[in-house]
């Protein structure tokens, strides 16, 4: 079994986003070897529901929602999962420092698997969850495919 962990700043917008859409491409596929989780890299929302942005946007597109409340990374999870996907450069920093020099080679930019380093936009600053929505499904379907075409 491969575990993904996605991580953004609060665990409110961008993270459960890429855990329910990847989840549905996990389903939508009959993949049943692979399952993903997400997470915060900092404390600001624990315990909080999904943004209603993300809510409305995953709605909208047809996607259940993971029912989720927003949690802190932690050293732990660099043990647990096999890979820890960043939405930008901040969360990759955080998450680095959070599981230590042992695991930081799992940390990755979600958008480096669909062959960009660019990062996802927050959209609690931005209020764009079109924008971030077409990223995220860019990155989970590029993830994926990588994940089917070679073993960690």
């Amino acid at each position: 079994m491969i575990r993904i962990l996605f991580v953004c700043h609060g665990n409110i917008c961008r993270s459960p986003m890429a855990e329910s859409v990847f989840s549905f491409l996990l389903k939508e596929r009959k993949i049943d070897d692979i399952s993903c989780a997400s997470a915060a890299a900092h404390s600001d929302e624990i315990g909080n529901t999904p943004h209603y942005g993300t809510r409305e946007k995953l709605k909208k597109e047809g996607i259940p929602l993971v029912p989720h409340r927003a949690r802190l990374m932690t050293k732990a999870d660099g043990e647990d999962f096999d890979l820890l996907i960043g939405m930008d450069e901040y969360n990759v920093r955080d998450m680095k420092r959070i599981v230590g020099e042992k695991n930081a080679h799992k940390v990755h930019l979600l958008l480096e698997y669909a062959g960009s380093n660019r990062p996802i936009a927050d959209p609690w600053y931005t209020g764009d969850f079109d924008e971030t929505f077409e990223d995220v499904m860019t990155g989970c379907k590029a993830l994926l495919n990588a994940l089917r075409n070679e073993d960690l």
